[in-house]
């Protein structure tokens, strides 16, 4: 991570620890009783958006990281078969969401967006009929701003409520917001107007905060969608994956149930990475409780790519009840320019008093890693069994104090650790 990456995630730690000292001492220092303490408590467990959705984190597709803005409707068809010929839709991965360039650039007279004729001719409307059909949903996009950010179709910045109903009016499942060509407003304005028009439009719309961190909406998202951007744009690159990690983990407290940090789409299936990185990216992704949308070609998925994306085993991790995010416990590491030693442990609490733990290797070598039961939380002296994620199977060895693994560069080691007495 560069020096300009860990002053802003140092700000970002800061801000974050600032806020929720903030917090504890308004609620730590009233009586919930009281009137005042009432109110502290009433605020905290109200939900502005209160939709019913998102209980586990979202699952399935956008075009946005392998089309970009060249999308119609025969793509969007194609990958809804997609999900269903793969057996992908059974795992969970149910949205199709269209990104970016979808509408014309010029409202109708009535003020409506329209669709592009020359890619969606059949209309909004007819495109998730037909999704539908397949047992799928749909999902769209827009920005809270004048334009969107690709600057050929309009945004919502001032349509709110207009928008949210034509959306619900075409049988729209998703909304993922962006924050581009503002006016200048704060995103703890313009994005709640979007939710109050979105709880009008008569249809439960899934609400994907798209501000790339703006003013951490970890702090705020939660009264106003369903999940909210950490983390500026992914790309497909070791880097640009690890650093997005590492953003998000800040703000791992604050995920929960029916809300969930986002650290941008998946990036398996593109390319841009080794197997065992993208192995590592789907597993930081799931003990993240991150959403697990796609983003590759689903009509010429590899073999390997496939395998990855339906893992049951690290799905079920995402979609584990308790909705616990996963933090990083260990660091390891060498300091300074020539870096032979990065190593990291990741531990999250599961259901049935399990664990989910990943070991992590950074380096550019491979590295014996050991995950200490008092790092990640499970109590000493217990006898622990250990499921191995990727390998699919339960190891022969019975594990006391911790678990140790030797890993390759760029991989990880990821496992569920049951305790047996």
């Amino acid at each position: 991570m560069d020096r300009t990456s860990r002053s802003s995630l140092l700000m970002s730690m800061v801000m974050l620890l600032t806020h929720l000292l903030t917090l504890s001492t308004e609620i730590n220092g009233v009586d919930s009783a009281s009137p005042k303490g009432y109110m502290v408590m009433d605020t905290l467990r109200r939900n502005l958006l209160g939709n019913g959705l998102a209980l586990s984190p979202a699952m399935g597709w956008s075009s946005w990281n392998h089309f970009a803005c060249h999308i119609d409707e025969k793509i969007i068809k194609e990958t809804a078969d997609a999900l269903v010929s793969t057996g992908l839709s059974k795992l969970g991965y149910t949205y199709v969401n269209i990104d970016d360039c979808w509408a014309e650039m010029v409202r109708d007279d009535k003020g409506t967006l329209v669709p592009k004729s020359s890619t969606f001719p059949s209309g909004m409307k007819a495109l998730a009929d037909y999704v539908h059909s397949k047992g799928l949903k749909l999902g769209i996009y827009s920005s809270a701003g004048y334009y969107t950010c690709s600057n050929t179709m309009p945004g919502s910045l001032g349509y709110e409520e207009l928008d949210a109903k034509t959306f619900a009016s075409w049988g729209i499942d998703y909304l993922k917001y962006d924050n581009c060509n503002h006016d200048g407003t704060k995103p703890t304005i313009r994005y709640p107007a979007m939710t109050r028009a979105l709880m009008k439009a008569g249809r439960p719309i899934f609400y994907s905060i798209c501000d790339w961190g703006d003013m951490h909406p970890a702090l705020w998202g939660s009264n106003v969608g369903n999940s909210w951007r950490t983390t500026t744009d992914i790309s497909d690159t070791w880097e640009s994956m690890i650093i997005r990690a590492d953003y998000n983990e800040v703000y791992a407290d604050l995920a929960r149930p029916g809300a969930w940090n986002d650290p941008d789409m998946l990036e398996v299936g593109n390319g841009g990475m080794t197997k065992e990185e993208y192995i590592v990216h789907f597993s930081i992704w799931a003990i993240s409780k991150a959403p697990l949308i796609l983003g590759c070609d689903l009509r010429n998925i590899t073999k390997d790519s496939l395998e990855i994306v339906s893992n049951n085993e690290a799905i079920a991790i995402n979609k584990d009840p308790l909705g616990i995010q996963a933090k990083k416990v260990r660091k390891e590491g060498d300091r300074g320019i020539y870096i032979k030693k990065s190593i990291y442990i990741w531990a999250g609490p599961l259901s049935g008093y399990r664990v989910a733990a990943l070991l992590l290797n950074r380096s550019p070598i491979k590295s014996s890693i050991t995950a200490e039961w008092d790092d990640i939380g499970i109590p000493p002296g217990s006898v622990i069994e250990a499921r191995d994620v990727w390998e699919h199977k339960t190891l022969s060895t019975q594990f006391v104090g911790n678990i140790t693994a030797t890993v390759d560069s760029h991989a990880c080691k990821l496992y569920i650790l049951k305790p047996i007495s």
